[in-house]
């Protein structure tokens, strides 16, 4: 008898999105602390998963976890801050991102969709945007975000991405090196810090379709 195919979501990994083979699925969250993943048994039922939250798929309810007290060495987020986030619809490619005054929720900027690319290009340029957005008003008040990975990036001046160009994501490249450039010139003594969603919950800047 034939193997029932699966359809696996991962909301959170190295790489975020719907994967029909366990093994890329496996490659996305192994070793990842705080990985987000689950099966499901058809394409329909994993594409919408994707634009919910990860918890109301494996707690009872809709339940989100108890949210950890912070030890002293995370305390509590900087309410004098900006927060970004960016979102990533894996059946159409389209991403989008944007920035909060996190003590106001005010949004700063929203910027999108943009054709045909990643979740990670989005948190990234959202990270500089926000740099950018706050160097205009002689700002140095910390920037938040969720992602490692674009952290790291931006701490490298350099968007390791492998996704490839085409005529639909020819603005997202540009964007990327315009970013880049901006890196390399640029000085900023914004602190770039990690949000921690275990201790403080959800982002603020998130846009709510996981």
């Amino acid at each position: 008898m034939a193997k029932k195919q699966k359809y696996y979501v991962v909301w959170q990994g190295r790489k975020t999105g719907v994967f029909t083979d366990w093994k890329e699925c496996e490659k996305q969250i192994k070793g990842m602390e705080g990985a987000q993943y689950k099966s499901f048994d058809t394409l329909q039922e994993a594409e919408k998963a994707i634009q919910r939250s990860y918890w109301e798929f494996v707690r009872k309810g809709g339940a989100k976890p108890e949210i950890k007290p912070a030890p002293a060495s995370i305390g509590k987020p900087i309410l004098n801050s900006l927060v970004v986030d960016a979102a990533w619809n894996t059946a159409t490619g389209d991403m989008e991102y944007q920035g909060l005054y996190l003590q106001t929720k005010e949004k700063l900027f929203l910027m999108g969709p943009f054709a045909d690319a990643t979740n990670n290009i989005g948190e990234f340029l959202a990270i500089v945007h926000a740099l950018s957005y706050l160097q205009r008003l002689n700002s140095e008040i910390p920037v938040y975000s969720d992602s490692k990975t674009a952290i790291g990036w931006v701490m490298k001046k350099h968007a390791n991405t492998k996704l490839e160009l085409t005529p639909r994501n020819k603005p997202v490249f540009e964007l990327l090196q315009r970013a880049e450039r901006w890196l390399a010139a640029n000085k900023f003594k914004n602190p770039v810090l990690k949000w921690e969603t275990t201790y403080w919950g959800e982002n603020p800047a998130d846009f709510g379709r996981k």
